[in-house]
């Protein structure tokens, strides 16, 4: 038994650690293998830090750039008017209180299409960016700990999801070129995106989990944490992934209902 132990820990030191770039690589062409390769290994706050840190900014760089599109910017505009419109015949604001918000948001839509509100604009998407990867990870963390018994820390959630944001990074670039080039606000990949289907609709959500970049990033992220936590079967990864995927985009959807601003996190 001893013997054992000490070959495997032998096979370790002899093989060669991944160096990011391979790691960013493999999670494209062969994530199975990559993270199992990771997991032999201390964790790399750069595997995380690194690709967490591009995507935001490159969240915030593409939000800058789609409101240099006239159609978008007004659109963005519309909607605005549209919520507090709403918010008035509800009864939770007065007309002039709406009129004043609109005239507020227009002034801070002009500013936020200078440099100053472009590096505002990364710099607060990559502060929420990291508050928000932390929470869903600790949320991944304490799901796996407690209920799959995973073997992994909290850094190996975050390796897990920070690698699978070079995934998401062609979501984005996808979805940042298709808003400003059609002129249309695309937040992600799905199907509703070109669907004529009623705003803020069950049917809309629905349709909005048929995502295939999506789908791609959480499988890759349900075999990195099955990998990280050292597990026999993926299957419970999956499960956990999905569920929370579209169990929390349920939950903002039906907060959105109430709070008309987190509607757009439910799909």
């Amino acid at each position: 038994m001893e013997n054992n132990e000490t070959l495997n820990n032998e096979q370790t030191n002899q093989q060669q650690e991944l160096s990011h770039s391979d790691k960013m690589i493999g999670v494209f062409t062969e994530p199975s293998n990559t993270f199992e390769a990771i997991a032999k290994f201390p964790v790399r706050s750069i595997d995380w830090v690194l690709p967490v840190v591009i995507v935001f900014i490159l969240i915030g760089l593409m939000r800058s750039l789609a409101m240099l599109n006239e159609e978008v910017a007004l659109q963005t505009r519309q909607a605005q008017i549209e919520m507090f419109d709403k918010m008035v015949s509800e009864g939770k604001m007065t007309q002039e209180q709406a009129d004043k918000a609109i005239e507020g948001i227009e002034k801070q839509m002009e500013f936020m299409r200078g440099p100053i509100g472009w590096v505002i604009n990364i710099v607060s998407t990559l502060i929420f960016g990291f508050i928000f990867f932390f929470i869903i990870a600790g949320i991944y963390f304490l799901f796996i700990k407690f209920f799959l018994k995973g073997e992994g820390s909290y850094q190996h959630v975050l390796v897990a999801s920070g690698l699978t944001s070079y995934i998401t990074m062609i979501q984005v670039l996808i979805g940042g070129i298709l808003t400003f080039v059609l002129g249309k606000i695309f937040m992600d990949t799905s199907v509703a995106n070109f669907l004529d289907l009623e705003k803020g609709s069950i049917v809309k959500f629905i349709v909005s989990k048929i995502d295939p970049i999506s789908i791609w990033a959480y499988s890759v992220l349900a075999i990195g944490l099955t990998k990280l936590n050292r597990a026999q079967s993926s299957t419970p990864y999956f499960i956990l992934v999905f569920a929370l995927w579209i169990l929390g985009g349920l939950l903002f959807f039906f907060l959105g209902k109430i709070f008309p601003f987190l509607g757009g996190f439910g799909g």
